[in-house]
């Protein structure tokens, strides 16, 4: 049997990376990142998630064609993504966290794909493609929630995720797994496998108070996971929230 080590990897955010592109990833628990482009230099973008930018920017919306815009849409994305260009000479954007959690930059090239959780993706220099990613087992994954849906990042580029709560690493060897609750996935290498499985026990399931349904990551590959899933955060709320009947 392959028992999983923990490695615990360095925290990117803060940091200043040098690539082709510049830029700062910069706040706590709701962080932004700052990107200089330079001139004619272009971003994509969710929508909404432009933070503040420099006035020579200017902004196009488009979809990547009707095909892929209805997959975004079924992933619980926009049809639509905003693409910002810099004009005139080098120009600046910053795009914010829209939740309590981490931007993590991904280098995307060949060899380096990565599948991210539905709604991760928060920007993207021009060369980046993005997908909808689903589960080989269709009919687990339905029941499975979160996990059938996610999102493929491919081309070549540096993107930006955004992810809940704290993000802790793990580094899987080849056929090494790892059980994690389905909301806690946040990204993997596009190397991974990934499977749902159903929690074994009626009594587990009746009352172990942990869902009905795990997902099993196996190696080889890079893991991501989220320490606080937005869903989580709802479901914790809702006790206190005002009903209709009150």
């Amino acid at each position: 049997m392959t028992f999983l080590q923990m490695n615990f990897l360095p925290d990117t955010v803060g940091e200043r990376r040098e690539s082709v592109m510049k830029y700062n990833i910069q706040g706590d628990n709701l962080p932004v990142v700052i990107c200089e482009l330079d001139a004619n230099e272009s971003m994509i973008t969710e929508r909404g998630a432009m933070a503040w930018m420099s006035p020579n920017m200017r902004m196009e919306t488009k979809t990547s064609g009707i095909g892929k815009g209805m997959g975004r849409m079924f992933s619980g994305d926009s049809f639509f993504q905003n693409i910002y260009t810099a004009q005139g000479g080098n120009g600046m954007i910053a795009f914010a966290s829209c939740f309590p959690g981490k931007i993590i930059p991904f280098q995307v090239g060949a060899g380096q794909e990565y599948i991210l959780q539905k709604r991760a993706f928060l920007a993207s220099e021009a060369g980046v493609k993005l997908s909808v990613h689903f589960r080989k087992k269709i009919g687990s994954g339905l029941f499975g929630g979160e996990g059938f849906i996610m999102q493929k990042v491919s081309g070549n580029g540096i993107v930006f995720a955004e992810f809940d709560g704290s993000i802790v690493e793990y580094e899987l060897a080849a056929g090494q797994k790892i059980v994690v609750d389905t909301g806690n996935l946040a990204a993997m290498s596009a190397t991974c496998e990934m499977d749902i499985q159903t929690v074994p026990g009626v009594k587990n399931v009746l009352f172990g108070g942990e869902g009905l349904f795990n997902t099993v990551v196996t190696g080889p590959g890079h893991v991501w996971l989220q320490t606080m899933p937005i869903s989580s955060v709802a479901n914790s709320l809702r006790p206190y929230l005002p009903s209709g009947n009150n």
